[in-house]
C-alpha cells in the first residue's frame, strides 16, 4: 500500500484491529442468518508525511449509500455546535444575503438550516440519498454526489457556482482520495472565499487512547502538520486553526487561496495559532516515527479491562446494556469480541437504527422505552464524546441503582 498523499510505500503499522465489518452496516432480522463481510482494519503510519491511514478495503460508495444510518440531527449537542458555528462565521466574515455557503457532506441539513434562517444562500453536497432527502425537505438545495475535482469543475465552470464559505465537518478523514478532494475545494472556492474544515485531531486520538474512532469510514487520521502539507500542495493556505472539544478533541482549520486575485490587501493575516499548534505537535514528537509506536498495547489494555468487567457482571447475574449505536461503539465491541451474551441491547434515538442489529456482535438496537422497562444494572456509553449529554438524559437510571460505564480511554464506572 502507498500513502494516499505522498505515495510513499507504507511499512509501519500504527495499530491492527484485526477484521471487522463496516461500522455502520447494521443488520435486519433476515440478515442475521446470512454471512457477513469482514474487512481488515489495519492502520499504517507514513514515515515521510506522517499521514496515518487505512486502506480502502471497503469502497466509499458502498459505505456512503442510500442505506446510510447516520443522521446528524439526532444529537442535540451537535445541533448546538452547528448553530454556534453559523453565528461565529457570520460575525467573523460578515456573510449575508449576497454570499454563497456550500457544505460538503451536508447530511440532513443539520447545519445549513441555520444559515438559511439568516437568508444566506446555501447548497449542500451529500452522497447519501436518504439523508439528502431530509435536507431537501427543509428547503436546502442538495446535490447527491461525491465531491472531488470532477464535481467542483462542473459547479464552478458550468453552473458558475463558487463558495464564499466552503465548509466540511468530519468529512476530510472520510475521503479515500484526499488530494482530489482538496483540489476540488480550490476549484470551487471564490477568490476571496474561506474554507473551514473540522476533523478529529490525531494528537487527541493517540494521547487519549481513542482507538475506537478507527473504522473503515475514516480513511485518514489527521495531524495539523500533515493537513497543512496537503492544503499547500493544492495552493491553499491555512491562515488560522482552533482546537475544539467535539468528537473527543478536533481541529477547525481556516484556509484560503494562496493568492487572492491580484489584491493582496484583501489577504487575511496568518494567525499565530498556526505556529503555536505546529510547535505543540512538534513538542509531542508527532514529526517522529517513535510517537506512533506503542498504540497497540494501549488498545489491548482497554480490551482486557472491559471484557473482564463484562464477564464479572455476567457471573454476578447483572444486566449490562449500552447507549448509542455509534460507529465507534462497533469498533470497540468488535475489537473486544463482545457479543449479545454480554451486552443485552443498545439504545439509540435514531429510528433508522432501531429494530436492527449491530454488525458482528448482533446486539439489538432498541428505543429508550426498552431501557426504562428492563432497568439494567449498567449502561455502557459507547459515544463517550457525548457522555455529559447522555448521562444527563438518562439520569433516571439512578432511581433503580443503575450506573454508567465509560470504556474509553480507561474503564470508568460512574
Amino acid at each position: 500500500m502507498q500513502c494516499r498523499f505522498c505515495n510513499t510505500e507504507l511499512e509501519h503499522i500504527f495499530i491492527d484491529l484485526v477484521n471487522s465489518p463496516a461500522s455502520n452496516s447494521f443488520l435486519t432480522k433476515e440478515q442475521l442468518n446470512e454471512p457477513e463481510s469482514f474487512y481488515p482494519l489495519k492502520v499504517y503510519t507514513c514515515h515521510n508525511c506522517f499521514l496515518v491511514q487505512v486502506d480502502e478495503y471497503k469502497k466509499s460508495d458502498a459505505i456512503f449509500n442510500s442505506d446510510y444510518v447516520y443522521f446528524s440531527s439526532y444529537s442535540s449537542s451537535w445541533l448546538q455546535h452547528a448553530k454556534k458555528y453559523t453565528e461565529l462565521m457570520i460575525e467573523k466574515f460578515g456573510f449575508n444575503e449576497q454570499s454563497q455557503v456550500i457544505e460538503i457532506a451536508s447530511n440532513d441539513g443539520y447545519l445549513l438550516q441555520y444559515f438559511k434562517e439568516k437568508n444566506i444562500p446555501v447548497m449542500g453536497i451529500e452522497p447519501t440519498a436518504n439523508t439528502a432527502e431530509v435536507a431537501t425537505g427543509k428547503g436546502i438545495k442538495t446535490i447527491v454526489e461525491f465531491f472531488g475535482v470532477e464535481l467542483a469543475d462542473r459547479l464552478a465552470n458550468h453552473w458558475e457556482v463558487k463558495a464564499d464559505l466552503l465548509l466540511g465537518n468530519n468529512v476530510l478523514a472520510h475521503v479515500p482520495d484526499i488530494v482530489d478532494f482538496v483540489a476540488g475545494m480550490r476549484i470551487i472556492l471564490a477568490n476571496n472565499g474561506v474554507i473551514t474544515m473540522e476533523f478529529p485531531h490525531l494528537m487527541q486520538l493517540v494521547d487519549n487512547n481513542q482507538f475506537d474512532t478507527i473504522y473503515h469510514e475514516h480513511f485518514s487520521y489527521l495531524s495539523f502538520h500533515t493537513v497543512k502539507q496537503v492544503f499547500e500542495s493544492e495552493r491553499l493556505e491555512i491562515f488560522d486553526v482552533e482546537e475544539i472539544p467535539t468528537h473527543g478533541g478536533s481541529l477547525r482549520i481556516y484556509a484560503r487561496h494562496e493568492y487572492v486575485g491580484h489584491d493582496k490587501s484583501k489577504k487575511l493575516p496568518v494567525s499565530s495559532n498556526v505556529e503555536v499548534l505546529l510547535n505543540k505537535e512538534k513538542g509531542k514528537g508527532m514529526m517522529e516515527l517513535a510517537y506512533y509506536t506503542g498504540f497497540q498495547q494501549k488498545a489491548l489494555e482497554v480490551k482486557l479491562d472491559l471484557v473482564s468487567f463484562l464477564i464479572e457482571q455476567k457471573r454476578k447475574g447483572k444486566k449490562v446494556a449500552a447507549y448509542g449505536a455509534a460507529a465507534k461503539g462497533n469498533t470497540l465491541l468488535n475489537y473486544c469480541g463482545i457479543k449479545n451474551d454480554l451486552v443485552e441491547f443498545v439504545v439509540d434515538a435514531n429510528p433508522n437504527k432501531q429494530d436492527k442489529w449491530l454488525p458482528a456482535s448482533h446486539i439489538p438496537v432498541v428505543n429508550e422505552d426498552h431501557l426504562k422497562a428492563t432497568k439494567p444494572d449498567y449502561v455502557m456509553i459507547l459515544p463517550w464524546n457525548l457522555k455529559d449529554e447522555i448521562t444527563a438524559q438518562l439520569s433516571y437510571i439512578r432511581q433503580w441503582g443503575g450506573q454508567f460505564v465509560i470504556p474509553v480511554p480507561t474503564l470508568q464506572v460512574i
